[in-house]
């Protein structure tokens, strides 16, 4: 069984490849030139040998879905871009990618994202879009591998909440008896490194028709800070210019995990993931902050064959994990208590607010 997995990510795109459960491909590659031309990474993955399925880079997500019947209504709410905004580069990206590995004739799978799975109450879908794109149940199921491995309990015992720091976004998923059962998405969530969050209802009414889809990767902490991403956020909370930004990236992040102990009171653990959890500091905090719910610790990721981590972001890992498992290799389990083949519908589908019936999609 050889599978891959992809990450579409705001800074790198992430790919890890498995063989029967081992790491043969460990591959990051810039996501500006991945929009800019994507033939050599696909190239790459084409020279990999054949290989029995790809979990592809989802976007917001769609109930399973192979490449052969990705048609333009699909994409569109892959990517959700409205008919009237002009795309910015990481969305124009994302489709280019997308059509290549599809042209490419690889075998792709794309992925549901928290609000299409049945796992999650309708209710709490109510307003929602993002919960959590496709890309956090990936996350997620490299966690509930990880926690069943090393306490040797099945997948559906594995109980915590997933708190992932990206470099763009911060994202929050509840995780009970091994399924997802809610979720904070990174844009209907806390305050990211980039993206402002949740945003409140009044600004978006006020910001009118200058609300783009660029908008929503702005507002985030570095934009509290002034600055860019070449500035070391570990020195953030000592420096008196810099720790405003600091405290509302961190405390959002304590609020969306204390948010989900509404739904999961005693989970087993909290779980980091994301590029910006490897931050020493930023563990501490977080642990300082959330251990009287549970012990806080980084999600373990897998290993290389001479036993070094694997560099792919968490997500790509994870979704390596479930290619293997819907190809129907030995992780096939991690994807039924996941209940991924019973995902549906789309992510417009529990919108109570006037003006919801006018949402027009770019195809």
């Amino acid at each position: 069984m050889r599978v891959l997995g992809i990450d579409p990510g705001t800074v790198s795109l992430d790919v890890c490849g498995l063989e029967d459960g081992q790491v043969f491909l460990d591959l990051q590659v810039a996501s500006l030139d991945v929009a800019e031309d994507p033939s050599p990474l696909v190239e790459t993955l084409r020279a990999c040998g054949p290989v029995d399925l790809v979990v592809g880079p989802s976007g917001y997500g769609l109930p399973l879905t192979p490449g052969d019947r990705l048609g333009a209504r699909e994409l569109a709410l892959m990517v959700l871009v409205r008919a009237d905004d002009p795309e910015g580069g990481g969305i124009r990206g994302l489709r280019r990618l997308v059509r290549a590995l599809v042209d490419a004739g690889l075998p792709v799978l794309f992925v549901p994202g928290v609000i299409h799975l049945p796992t999650v109450p309708a209710y709490r879908k109510a307003n929602r879009i993002d919960m959590g794109t496709a890309d956090k149940v990936c996350s997620a199921a490299l966690g509930i591998y990880d926690q069943a491995r090393r306490y040797g309990i099945p997948y559906a015992e594995t109980s915590f909440i997933l708190l992932e720091l990206g470099r763009a976004f911060t994202a929050a998923l509840a995780v009970d008896g091994g399924r997802i059962v809610d979720g904070l998405g990174g844009s209907s969530g806390p305050i990211g490194l980039r993206g402002g969050g949740a945003m409140d209802a009044e600004v978006a009414y006020l910001i009118g028709g200058a609300l783009s889809k660029r908008a929503v990767f702005s507002g985030g902490a570095m934009d509290i800070a002034g600055t860019d991403e070449g500035t070391d956020v570990e020195v953030w909370p000592d420096d008196p210019l810099y720790r405003p930004a600091w405290l509302a990236w961190i405390e959002g992040a304590v609020k969306a995990v204390r948010a989900l102990t509404t739904v999961l009171p005693r989970p087993r653990e909290i779980l980091l993931s994301g590029p910006m959890s490897a931050l020493r500091r930023v563990q501490t905090e977080l642990a300082d902050r959330l251990s009287d719910i549970a012990p806080v610790r980084r999600v373990s990721g897998l290993l290389r064959p001479d036993g070094t981590p694997v560099r792919a972001k968490e997500a790509a890992q994870g979704a390596a994990l479930l290619a293997d498992g819907l190809a129907g290799g030995s992780l096939a389990g991690l994807v039924e208590v996941l209940e991924l083949r019973r995902a549906s519908g789309t992510a417009l589908d529990h919108l109570y607010l006037r003006g919801a019936e006018t949402i027009r999609l770019r195809e």
